[in-house]
């Protein structure tokens, strides 16, 4: 056994998480707060992955990631500490490899080489494990299990592995009582997210949906719309109160929040589990009190970069949040739109960009499976820049850094579909935007963002036949 490290500074470890009883998300989630609770801090978190069971078969499928984690712990102090946090969550020990609400290993620290009764580093099933090899390669792909064998790194242990005969996914929880966005299943199913705009300046629909119990507008048409969505196939409602058209004026804090926050208590008040809310906005405490309200999704035009308390405040509240890719501002996205070839072009610059904030939101402690992106169509791209990301967007999903993640895709009426089709009126650009919504899911999207939903709700059921399942 090689000598344990100089403890005088914070060293970094890699800890396993599983669970296949309940709530399996939440057992993780409970498990990584504890761990931050208890000194040892979670740095960075990979996507949660549905696996098969091993060794013991008959028990039901785990979810399984990876964090790392900083630790002054040695390693079996630190172990002692995993198995108190799993003692604390009531995980009971009755077979082997069985069923169990919470399981937490040490599978490396630092590059120590570790051989004791309890304990061995790095861990010993490493490398015939999927899930454990799916979640490393996300976070430290490059790194040899064996510093004495660099060329044996964590890909290549992946990549040796042969394939399974049930293909593992992601999962990216929305709420506890919403199964999660599987994306790399080949036959989920798309989201349909409707669009609810509570702005009276919105490019299409401005000042369509009046603000409940405003000036004593009836909210009973507002329910109705609504519920009209639901039974049309929408899954998800995503309320804004500030416009991100181009060159729109920001309106204050406060009036954002009168304009959102109503129509968050009604449909929650009206369809309280049965319908996702997503709230539409680049600020902070607009996310935190729409949260507060009953919103279980955040969705940022500007990826966490208008508001620096946005991604520490989702992360805080353990709310999934949707980064979209767009530079600059909405008033100045216009004049951003160059994507020079020597510095890779379109699709290569929307994918470091976004893996950028991706990068910030895990910083700001963001779980990985709680973040969705977004391309950003019509956000600094113009014309048919548009068309080329719908065109490559398998590509952005199998971008490094990348993968396993889901994506929303917002097409809807813009005025790159109007250019295309020479429909001038953004109402009118249905047949267009069918199109767009098509493409979307041929190319991997999760969820499209629509406004016409009975229309898009039956395109989105027919590219699910033909391209998903």
């Amino acid at each position: 056994m090689s000598a344990p490290p100089d403890l005088a500074r914070p060293r970094t470890a890699y800890i396993a998480l599983g669970s296949n009883m309940g709530d399996r998300i939440a057992w993780i989630e409970k498990a990584c707060h504890e761990m931050d609770a208890r000194g040892i801090r979670v740095k960075r978190t990979s996507s949660l992955w549905e696996t098969e069971p091993m060794y013991v078969l008959d028990q039901d499928r785990f979810v399984n990631g990876a964090c790392e984690v900083e630790t002054t712990l040695e390693p079996l102090e630190l172990l002692d500490a995993l198995q108190d946090i799993e003692r604390a969550l009531g995980r009971k020990k009755i077979i082997d490899k069985g069923p169990r609400n919470i399981d937490l290993d040490i599978l490396l620290y630092e590059d120590l080489q570790f051989d004791h009764p309890r304990l061995k580093i790095p861990h010993v099933g490493i490398t015939e494990r999927d899930f454990v090899l799916w979640p490393l390669d996300e976070l430290i792909p490059h790194k040899p299990l064996d510093p004495t064998r660099p060329w044996r790194d964590i890909r290549s242990y992946r990549n040796a592995l042969p394939a399974s005969k049930t293909p593992i996914t992601t999962l990216t929880p929305l709420t506890s009582h919403h199964p999660p966005i599987r994306a790399c299943d080949q036959s989920r199913k798309t989201h349909v997210m409707a669009i609810l705009n509570m702005t009276p300046d919105s490019f299409s629909d401005g000042g369509k949906n009046p603000i409940p119990g405003k000036d004593k507008t009836d909210p009973s048409s507002l329910v109705e719309t609504v519920r009209s969505w639901l039974d049309a196939g929408a899954s998800m409602i995503d309320i804004g109160g500030q416009s991100t058209r181009p060159g729109a004026p920001e309106v204050s804090l406060q009036e954002e929040l009168d304009r959102v926050l109503p129509a968050v208590r009604l449909i929650r008040e009206n369809f309280h589990e049965p319908v996702l809310i997503s709230v539409d906005t680049y600020r902070a405490a607009v996310a935190e009190a729409a949260v507060a309200a009953g919103a279980d999704i955040i969705n940022d035009v500007s990826g966490g970069s208008m508001d620096p308390e946005m991604l520490p405040t989702v992360a805080r509240l353990g709310t999934t949040v949707c980064l979209m890719h767009m530079r600059g501002t909405p008033a100045t996205m216009g004049q951003l739109a160059n994507y020079p070839d020597e510095e890779g072009g379109l699709i290569a610059s929307i994918a470091r960009e976004l893996l950028e904030r991706v990068r910030a939101a895990e910083a700001a402690g963001v779980r990985r499976w709680r973040i969705v992106l977004d391309p950003g169509l019509g956000f600094a791209k113009v014309g048919r820049q548009n068309v080329d990301v719908l065109r490559r967007l398998d590509e952005l999903r199998a971008w490094p850094g990348l993968q396993g993640l889901p994506w929303l895709v917002g097409s809807s009426r813009k005025s790159f579909i109007g250019q295309v089709t020479g429909v001038p009126t953004p109402r009118e650009r249905v047949w267009g935007t069918a199109a767009t919504v098509a493409a979307a899911v041929q190319g991997g999207a999760d969820v499209v963002r629509v406004h016409d939903v009975r229309e898009m709700a039956q395109v989105v059921a027919m590219a699910d036949a033909i391209w998903r399942y």
